[in-house]
This record gives structure tokens, C-alpha cells and sequence, in this order.
């Protein structure tokens, strides 16, 4: 049935698909077309062979730019889907054409005569579709819209402008619901990565002992909530409480993933009795099976406080000494062992495990280098240090700040210093007792 649109001057390029396509192929714009970015190629279904549809060109359009289309026809679905190559922008489909017209749907998509428009649908997935029918036909138009098709037209009202227009508008329409849906995928990820993200963060487990928690951590990621930064606290049926804290090399999501199974080893190591630099030396062996290089290394810190929370153990992989604070606000950087390379480095590496007197009432502040890597003022190139943490942490004890109130204090008067962000992943845990 042939579509009888105006003919005008000046009409816009138009192509017979039987007689333009070459084989297997979308038909190759004449050299003469002219046409520009800003042009339309319309691929129009409909099933007279000898039927011609043309478009005149726009001369007024948004913006002052004439708009052309471009004429692709097709008898059948099979022909359209040939015809559908990736600069088609829209399709046009007569609603009359047979329900058996080349569509392969065996009669599957229903009896209501929509079958072939279902059919475009599936495979024009990325153009707009506009359905052809008579005001007569007003339901099945409005059916044909609800199925997804971006607006219907009247044959017996429409004139080459209105169809121009409508295939414009149908095209930007698309353009829109496409974006829309891809923004809509765009922050479903986003929100199942910071569940997962969430997940992997640690839970304390502490049940049964008088010790208080308190941890910060910042990637240094934009738009993440997991860095190669990593921590754990759980305490074992002896009452023994266990922390530990690390830093992958690296910041993406290889030294993130990294970092988790890290800190998942380490708690199941602990749990299984493990201590010290037997410990210590079986997470090297995860790390040397887990990482993507031989250049990847992780530090690492871990402490073991006594049931009676007098005492502790600590052992050191290349990572910055924890901060002792006493009972009387006087506050210590814990000796650091010498000789005790990160995780990965040496083959063979020793941890030695040292001895600490705590005391009755103490607090220790356990951190990564991301805390302490920011500059001492905007501006200043010298960075703050583990001795400019002790000072500033010493200044925040005489204010009266101590737990949550410390960590958040200390965490924000670093950001300032550093005149803005911290570039690099942060993490700092505070266990305290009396």
C-alpha cells in the first residue's frame, strides 16, 4: 500500500531498496545526496513495491537548520531488517502490513494485528518507530504507542511537513528515553557497587570485651567507598582482641579487591589461632598468589591486646608505628622494628612480634599513610608526618576531644592542612580502654 505524501519542490534524497541496496548490504548514498549531520534516514515498511514515498525538505526548523530525510523502503521484515544498518534513525511501519509479511513470528506475538510492529520493535531497539495507520484505526494507534512505538500517524491526515516534523521529534523522543534509560542503569550500578562495596567493609566483632571501637575511612577514589586501604578488629574465645590495619600499593579496584582478601585471610587466620609472624608470613603467601604483579606489596600492622587489656603485641610490615595514648593524655608512637619489610617484598621475611606495656587507661590510634602523606598547610610542601600527627593528636587530647570526637577532629583538621582532599586511601581506628 503506498503512502501518498505531497510532492514538493526541492524534495529531499530519496532511495528504492529494491533497486539501491547492493547485496547483503544497506543501500549506498548517492554522491549527490548532500546530506549533513544534522539529516534524518527514515526506513519506511510498507508493502507496495511500486509505491513511492518522498519527504520534502525543511527550509525552518529548530535553530534555522533545514533538515533533509533520507528514503529507505522495505516491502517486508525481512527486507527492513537488512535495511536496518546503524545510521537509520527512525522507522516508519504501516500497521496494514500482512501479519505473515517476512516477521518469522509463527503467529506468536498474538492476533491483533500488532505482531509486525512487535517484530520492529525487538530488532530497532536503538531507532525510533512511529506506526502508520488510519484515524479509523484510533485504539490500535493508541496500542501501538503503549507497546513502545515513540507516536502513530493518520495516512489520511498527513502532509510531508507533519511527517518531517514527527520523525524529527519521534528521533529526539528516542534520543531522550535512551539517555534516560542509560542514566537509570548508570546509577542502579553505582547503587549495587556500594552496597557490594558496603559489604566488604568490616564489621568489628568485639562481643565481650570493655574495649570502645572507633574507625574512619576515606578512599582516595572518587565516587568509591572501597580503597586499597584495609582494617579488621574481632576478639577470640581466649578474649584476646585482635586489630590490624593495611594499605595495598595502589589505588584502583585491583589493590581494592586485593585489600579484602587481605583482611578476610587475616581474620580467618586469627580465628584459626594463628599470631605474629607465622601470621604474617601465610598473608604474604595470599598476597603472592592473589596480586596481578610482582610489583604489588601491601603493609601492614597488627596488634594482639591481652585479655586483660594491660598488654599487647605488635607487629610491623613496613607500615607506620601506632600512636599510645595514656591514661594522663601523654602520647607515644610505638617503637618501630627495624628490619620488617611490607608484605611481598622479601621472600623470607621475619615480623617479629614486640611486646607493649599499655597500662590501665589508654587509647591506640592505628592508621594507614594516607593520614599522615598531607601537607603541613595549603601550600607547604613538607607533609605532616607520624611525629605532626603525634603533636596535632597531643593539641586535640588538651581540647578535651577523645573516641568518635577525636577520630572526626583529627580527620578533618588533616584535610584542612593539606588545603583540601586527601589524594591518597585513609584509614585510622581507634581502640580504647578505661
Amino acid at each position: 500500500m503506498s503512502v501518498p505524501v505531497p510532492r514538493q519542490r526541492n524534495a529531499s534524497v530519496s532511495e528504492n531498496s529494491a533497486a539501491a541496496a547492493p547485496a547483503g548490504g544497506a543501500p549506498d548514498a548517492p554522491a549527490s545526496s548532500g546530506l549533513s549531520d544534522g539529516d534524518l534516514t527514515l526506513l519506511v515498511i510498507e508493502d507496495d513495491p511500486t509505491g513511492t514515498f518522498t519527504v520534502p525538505e525543511l527550509t525552518e526548523t529548530a535553530g534555522g537548520t533545514a533538515t533533509r530525510v533520507r528514503i529507505r523502503t522495505a516491502r517486508n521484515l525481512t527486507e527492513a531488517e537488512r535495511l536496518l544498518t546503524d545510521d537509520v534513525h527512525c522507522v516508519l511501519l504501516d500497521l496494514a502490513l500482512p501479519t505473515g509479511s517476512g516477521s518469522g513470528s509463527g503467529g506468536q506475538d498474538g492476533d491483533d494485528g500488532l505482531g509486525p510492529l512487535r517484530r520492529v520493535l525487538r530488532i530497532a531497539s536503538r531507532q525510533a518507530v512511529l506506526a502508520l495507520t488510519t484515524s479509523a484505526d484510533a485504539p490500535r494507534a493508541a496500542e501501538a504507542v503503549r507497546l513502545g512505538a515513540q507516536d502513530h500517524l493518520f495516512r489520511d491526515e498527513l502532509d510531508g511537513r507533519l511527517l518531517s516534523r514527527t520523525v524529527r521529534y519521534a528521533v529526539e523522543r528516542k534520543r531522550a528515553d535512551t539517555a534516560q534509560m542509560k542514566l537509570a542503569e548508570s546509577r542502579l550500578r553505582a547503587e549495587e557497587n556500594s552496597r557490594l562495596e558496603r559489604g566488604l567493609l568490616p564489621t568489628p566483632l568485639l562481643e565481650g570485651t570493655d574495649l570502645r571501637f572507633a574507625a574512619r575511612y576515606r578512599p582516595g577514589r572518587s565516587r568509591a567507598l572501597l580503597g586499597g586501604d584495609f582494617y579488621d578488629t574481632v576478639r577470640t574465645p581466649d578474649g584476646t582482641v585482635h586489630a590490624m590495619i593495611g594499605d595495598v600499593c595502589g589505588h584502583g579496584p585491583d589493590e581494592a579487591a586485593l585489600g579484602v582478601e587481605l583482611r578476610i585471610a587475616w581474620r580467618a587466620l586469627t580465628f584459626a589461632g594463628l599470631c605474629g609472624d607465622e601470621l604474617l608470613s601465610t598473608l604474604q603467601r595470599v598476597l603472592e598468589h592473589e596480586r596481578e604483579s610482582e610489583e604489588i606489596f601491601a603493609t601492614l600492622c597488627t596488634v594482639d591486646i591481652a585479655p586483660d587489656g594491660r598488654r599487647a603485641g605488635v607487629c610491623l610490615a613496613g607500615h607506620p608505628a601506632p600512636l599510645l595514648i595514656r591514661g594522663d593524655r601523654a602520647t607515644q608512637l610505638l617503637p618501630y622494628q627495624s628490619g620488617s619489610p611490607a608484605l611481598g617484598l622479601l621472600p623470607r621475611a621475619r615480623w617479629p612480634r614486640r611486646q607493649v606495656e599499655l597500662g590501665g587507661a589508654w587509647s591506640l590510634m592505628m592508621y594507614t599513610d594516607g593520614l599522615i602523606e598531607g601537607r603541613t598547610g595549603p601550600g607547604e610542601k613538607e607533609r605532616l608526618g607520624q611525629e605532626g600527627l603525634q603533636r596535632m593528636v597531643t593539641r586535640q587530647l588538651s581540647a578535651g576531644l577523645e573516641g568518635e570526637a577525636l577520630l572526626e577532629s583529627a580527620v578533618a583538621r588533616v584535610r584542612k592542612l593539606n588545603g583540601g582532599e586527601l589524594t591518597d586511601d585513609m584509614a585510622v581506628l581507634l581502640l580504647s580502654r578505661g
